[in-house]
């Protein structure tokens, strides 16, 4: 290429030619070559920070404590609820006259009770819905329902084979 550069001797006009018609292109269409790029970089350095963020720092005894405090809350419930079809079997008397004592709690308390359990779970569940992956499948319809099958022509424009099979199809 360099030889044939050196021979016709135009190297640098093409060259200047090729980069204005870039330039201009990229002024109505971005570069999506260099999208990719920026997008890594970013990508690249939002993972940094993350890492930095969240890296292991040794933490003291409160850390701790309250690390263990927060991942209480849902297995005293669950082992609660557990212990509590344990006592009514073990001991019905005695469960008995508890769940009796439980209906003279004021009804404004259970609707306390109830509201923080649910923001407590309902935080959780929404952080989990909105971060979920969105799938999403389309069913497509059978052929008979579409009437007779036919190929678009702007699709096969470069392929032989398949502009003579939607010719064929067109013709039946």
């Amino acid at each position: 290429m360099g030889v044939m550069d050196r021979f016709l001797g135009a190297s640098s006009a093409v060259t200047t030619v090729a980069n204005a018609a870039t330039g201009m292109a990229e002024v109505f269409r971005e570069n999506s070559t260099r999208r990719m790029e920026l997008d890594e970089e970013a990508y690249a350095r939002a993972m940094a920070q993350l890492t930095a963020e969240f890296a292991a720092q040794p933490g003291g005894w409160f850390d701790g404590l309250m690390n263990g405090l927060n991942r209480l809350p849902r297995p005293v419930m669950t082992l609660g609820t557990v212990a509590l079809f344990v006592y009514a079997m073990v001991e019905p008397v005695g469960f008995g006259l508890r769940m009796q004592n439980l209906n003279l709690v004021p009804e404004p308390l259970w609707w306390l009770l109830g509201a923080i359990i649910s923001f407590y779970f309902g935080a959780r569940e929404a952080h989990y819905f909105r971060t979920r992956p969105r799938i999403t499948t389309t069913v497509p319809t059978p052929p008979t329902a579409q009437g007779p099958m036919t190929a678009p022509d702007d699709d096969f424009a470069d392929n032989a084979a398949l502009r003579d099979w939607a010719a064929s199809r067109a013709g039946t």
